[in-house]
């Protein structure tokens, strides 16, 4: 391959996300990858693109919200560059509503919608109606638009296809040329921290299940009882996930799962015929700010470091990679406080 002006250490989702706002603005990019693409927790099999609550705002929020506004344009471009797609919908969500306290917050996060989300989302009290619905003891039940889904696997694969309409090569291993980006999940965070003598992130292992049942094409996702049920376009449904920090294999699955899997189909009676097809467990890089570790990389000169997007790392990738283009390629630096390194080096 030519030269790269930009070589990327890890192809997941942050790594592959940001050679991609990168070879869009010219530049010549290779991501280099040992494990494959998308080996780790970007090879999942959930895709929940949650917002956080609209309340007790803050740049963390903020910074989300205006990824997830962006998404449809972000991901429609990697679909049409190479011809694969992500998955993607901003399909809502519903939540149940199973009491007067719960009614009276819900009502209070209305009013903050209405203000924070701009007028692009809605964060609405209805009534349940239909079968593709969580429990609800009130008969009520939030829905916003603002939430989304889209397919790990088939991400990565869209944005690997649309890097190579532009000439960018993925591989396994190669020789550092350019601006070193490292974007190299929980495996990344645990090799900085040895380096730096301090706890800087962990890897928090996570455990999901592929249902086979059809929905609608865009039916919302679900969440009750700290699940996300996430419905995708090719008839099954993804239901995650546990969060183990400790952990003694980060791929194999056990009885925490049919745990999940069993309170899943008693929260969400649609599925309890649903028939398991896939069991699935990796590892999510969590940094010690819980925030996103994007900027200037905290020991290696003139290199970038972009990790930590635990859980939301498919609902922050679009934003994230464009900051990121800016601060590599232009030096504008658009980066909140709490997202940088030194965030989670106090």
């Amino acid at each position: 391959m030519a030269m790269a002006d930009i070589t990327i250490y890890g192809a997941g989702i942050f790594g592959l996300s940001i050679a991609w706002s990168c070879v869009r603005r010219g530049a010549t990019v290779q991501v280099i990858d040992p494990y494959g693409v998308g080996a780790g927790s970007s090879g999942g099999v959930v895709g929940a693109l949650a917002p956080h609550t609209p309340e007790n705002w803050n740049d963390k929020k903020q910074f989300q919200f205006e990824s997830l506004i962006m998404a449809n344009r972000y991901w429609g471009a990697v679909e049409q560059a190479g011809g694969l797609s992500t998955g993607y919908a901003r399909s809502g969500r519903l939540q149940p509503i199973n009491d007067d306290r719960a009614l009276e917050l819900a009502k209070t996060r209305r009013v903050g919608a209405k203000q924070l989300w701009q007028g692009l989302a809605e964060f609405e009290i209805v009534k349940a109606a239909g079968t593709w619905l969580p429990k609800s003891e009130s008969g009520l039940v939030i829905h916003d638009t603002l939430s989304g889904r889209m397919h790990p696997r088939m991400t990565c694969a869209a944005l690997v296809a649309a890097l190579a309409s532009k000439g960018c090569d993925v591989v396994a291993e190669g020789a550092p040329d350019g601006i070193i980006v490292e974007a190299t999940g929980w495996r990344g965070l645990l090799e900085l921290a040895e380096q730096m003598e301090q706890p800087v992130g962990n890897g928090v292992k996570g455990q999901a299940a592929v249902l086979q049942f059809a929905t609608a094409p865009n039916a919302p996702q679900l969440f009750a009882d700290a699940l996300h049920i996430i419905p995708h376009s090719n008839g099954t449904v993804a239901i995650g996930s546990t969060s183990e920090r400790l952990f003694d294999d980060p791929t194999s699955t056990d009885q925490q799962l049919d745990d999940v899997v069993s309170r899943a189909k008693h929260a969400f009676p649609v599925l309890q015929n649903a028939r398991v097809i896939e069991r699935w467990a990796g590892v999510r890089p969590r940094s010690k700010s819980r925030a996103p570790m994007i900027g200037h990389h905290p020991i290696r000169k003139d290199a970038f470091i972009a990790n930590g997007g635990f859980k939301i790392g498919f609902g922050m990738a679009p934003k994230i990679a464009e900051v990121m283009a800016d601060l590599i390629l232009n030096g504008t630096d658009r980066i909140p406080e709490g997202f940088r390194p030194e965030a989670s080096l106090r």
